[in-house]
């Protein structure tokens, strides 16, 4: 029996031809399909899919709304069709925090150049899914913080610390872990930045994470999450608004500022370069041949390079392995690299990329991870 698929969307056109392209695969069903949010929200209940597929704007009830309910009553994963403009980012956003778990443009062009690769994309991203069985809970929106004035904020110097800072190295082991090692004290080391890299549930990982940061956490936040062009302006404004530090969409030439965190750019790649003794990003325009516009190897090995083992960089819930070659190069310099737990991700791929590599050192909760960052990074 293949994973049973609800495809929901007003256009006759979309639903048939979302429903062709799932049926190709011999592991997915199409089970039903709906015009709108209230008959996706009926047939929810009544065909028990695996995975829904949803559009957003939908007469009737609209896909944003269908999710609340959905989730509040049957959840169970929902992949969201979005278009890549500034109000359907927004909406996408709205829909993840309301608990749909990923998203995919609606345009096919959008998804890979190459049509095959396009259908064949949204077919795996259906079936990592519906094989999915932990749920997490949608997340609240958090109240609009107020940021205090900051007069000046401290660059970062790249001295590298002592050797004597780097860490042990981790317990290499053939199976994934789900058992989660919260930090209950500080290891002492010495930080000069914070990486997260991170992809499939990201969104909701990451405001959840950030949101708990105090005004004056004394390191810069470089973040990379894998996300459209148009959809990376919007994801860093609404951060600014819900967190108490400073997010922004990276820019070349950003000085690197303790309390900061910098989002790289969708379809981009975010570096670091040195600047006298200090750092600041570089942004260079993704190659067409990388997989990940941004990629979190990329930037976790252009970080290896000027600040060596004086960072933390954590990997959050993720499709695939990117951050597992860039990890190696943090950890071969001394850095702490730590990895979501796989019963709090979304999807257990990059998580579990370098914790299988023997390159984690703790495997955290999402609920225990701002916690656990403050406590090591010495902070709260």
């Amino acid at each position: 029996m293949g994973i049973k698929v609800l495809v929901v969307d007003d256009s006759s056109f979309f639903r048939r031809r979302v429903s062709e392209i799932v049926s190709q695969d011999p592991e997915l069903e199409v089970v039903g399909t709906a015009v709108n949010g209230a008959e996706a929200v009926k047939l929810a209940a009544e065909l028990k899919p695996q995975v829904i597929t949803m559009d957003i704007e939908m007469p009737v009830m609209d896909g944003i709304t269908a999710v609340k309910q959905i989730m509040a009553s049957n959840p169970l994963p929902i992949l969201m069709f979005s278009s890549l403009t500034h109000d359907g980012a927004k909406a996408t956003l709205d829909a993840l925090e309301a608990g749909a778990l990923d998203f995919l443009p609606k345009r096919f062009e959008d998804i890979a150049t190459n049509k095959d690769d396009a259908i064949a994309l949204l077919q795996q991203r259906i079936k990592t899914l519906g094989r999915r069985r932990l749920f997490r809970p949608a997340i609240r929106p958090s109240p609009t913080a107020v940021k205090p004035r900051v007069t000046s904020a401290p660059t970062v110097a790249l001295t590298r610390t002592a050797a004597s800072s780097i860490p042990a190295q981790s317990l290499v082991t053939d199976k994934p872990t789900s058992r989660s090692t919260a930090v209950t004290r500080a290891s002492g080391k010495k930080y000069k930045a914070l990486l997260i890299g991170t992809s499939t549930g990201g969104p909701v990982a990451l405001q959840k994470v950030l949101t708990q940061f105090p005004a004056n956490y004394p390191h810069p936040i470089l973040l990379i999450q894998h996300m459209p062009a148009a959809f990376t302006p919007t994801f860093a404004t609404r951060l600014n608004s819900l967190c108490k530090i400073e997010v922004k969409e990276a820019q070349t030439g950003d000085q690197l500022r303790a309390g900061c965190a910098y989002l790289a750019p969708g379809g981009m790649q975010m570096m670091l370069e040195r600047s006298g003794s200090f750092g600041r990003i570089k942004v260079l325009a993704g190659k067409p041949e990388m997989n990940y516009k941004p990629s979190v190897d990329i930037t976790f090995a252009s970080a290896s390079k000027l600040l060596g083992g004086d960072v933390l960089a954590v990997v959050l819930t993720g499709m695939g392995a990117d951050g597992r070659e860039g990890a190696r190069m943090l950890k071969s310099a001394g850095a702490n690299i730590w990895a979501q737990d796989e019963a709090s991700c979304v999807v257990y791929g990059m998580p579990q990329a370098v914790t299988n590599a023997g390159l984690a050192t703790k495997s955290i909760s999402i609920e225990q991870m701002a916690e656990s960052i403050l406590k090591e990074t010495a902070h709260g």
